[in-house]
């Protein structure tokens, strides 16, 4: 209160408090992404989704003999979320894996022209699965895991269009020897299932399991 002559002027100070903020033990734990696919930042960024650290798992993915498109599928997102999960404890840790099968055959991550040509002229005219999968592990070493399919037919390539495709390089490091996302998605005459899980990350089965960590409970999310 001021006092001017016969004035009383009252003055009111705001004070600009601190956010509540939750103590340590409610704070949403870190969230880590098992993987160093750009594709698979790109399709969680869809979703409103950023992880707080990404920490690819860096394992032999070769399959094991014998063993079946999903079943890989599944071994290769646990483990990669098992890896880093140990090296971050605390944190929820999201790996995930993508295989394009012919049949019980697993095509390749093609590297080189050569398997990328391989795998588009077994592809040609036929229709082949894409098996992804998702695997979540909790602080509490709570394990959640999911696997999804998607059918897809390739129309039948001329000799000039898998020419033309190995010259763009966009096959490099994927499963298949193609891209969907890309100028490959001009190949694909019928898809039936999820379209994010043929680029790399099934969205609908992914924001599931954030949710029921209590992470995306929006469409926007919260990481």
């Amino acid at each position: 209160m001021i006092i001017q002559g016969n004035a009383t002027i009252f003055e009111r100070t705001t004070e600009t408090l601190p956010e509540p903020t939750a103590p340590p033990d409610q704070l949403p734990p870190k969230l880590v992404l098992a993987s160093a696919s750009a594709r698979r930042l790109d399709l969680l960024a869809r979703i409103g989704v950023t992880p707080d650290l990404v920490d690819p798992a860096d394992l032999d993915e070769t399959p094991r003999g014998g063993e079946a498109p999903r079943a890989h599928a599944l071994r290769l997102a646990g483990e990669k979320a098992r890896a880093v999960a140990a090296r971050h404890p605390g944190a929820l840790v999201l790996g995930a894996d993508t295989v394009v099968s012919r049949g019980r055959r697993i095509l390749p991550k093609a590297e080189t022209a050569a398997a990328a040509e391989d795998c588009l002229r077994l592809l040609s005219g036929r229709r082949h699965r894409v098996w992804g999968a998702v695997c979540l592990i909790h602080p509490g070493g709570i394990e959640r895991i999911r696997a999804v399919q998607t059918l897809v037919r390739f129309k039948r390539l001329a000799d000039e269009e898998i020419e033309s495709y190995i010259k763009g390089g966009e096959w490099r490091g994927k499963a298949g020897g193609y891209a969907i996302q890309g100028h490959a998605a001009i190949f694909v005459a019928w898809i039936n299932g999820s379209h994010s899980n043929v680029i790399g990350l099934p969205l609908f089965e992914t924001h599931a399991l954030l949710n029921s960590a209590g992470g995306a409970a929006g469409a926007g999310g919260t990481w």
